[in-house]
């Protein structure tokens, strides 16, 4: 099974940015639509972010204009820039492989990573 690997969260100040990375291997990112999802505490995973294998993007409303989704097929990495955070955003994000794009339901099956903690606060 493919392993990914989320990296780049932290503690950031409301209106700051943060990258966030998920490390693949071999041809999965160019194959595969993929999405970044999150969780806070109490809540439902829900997808913020995703990209199709040929390049389209789609992200949540409560994201547009502050969060970008690309990838590197040549390091393997899918990114997450992450623009004007707000405290709402605080959750652990998690990549994963998406079906159905653009609606990239939560996967219900396979593995997840341990994602990354993103906390944005004063």
């Amino acid at each position: 099974q493919e392993r990914l690997v989320e990296s780049g969260g932290g503690l950031v100040q409301p209106g700051g940015s943060l990258r966030l990375s998920c490390a693949a291997s071999g041809s999965f990112l160019s194959i595969n639509a993929m999405g970044w999802y999150r969780q806070a505490p109490g809540k439902e995973r829900e997808l913020v972010a995703a990209i199709s294998a040929g390049g389209s993007r789609t992200v949540a409303d409560s994201v547009k204009g502050r969060f970008t989704i690309s990838r590197d097929n040549a390091e393997n990495t899918l990114y997450l820039q992450m623009n004007s955070l707000k405290p709402e955003d605080t959750a652990v994000y998690y990549c994963n492989r998406c079906t159905w794009y653009p609606s990239c339901p939560v996967p219900n099956f396979g593995s997840w990573g341990q994602g990354t903690q993103v906390t944005v606060s004063s």
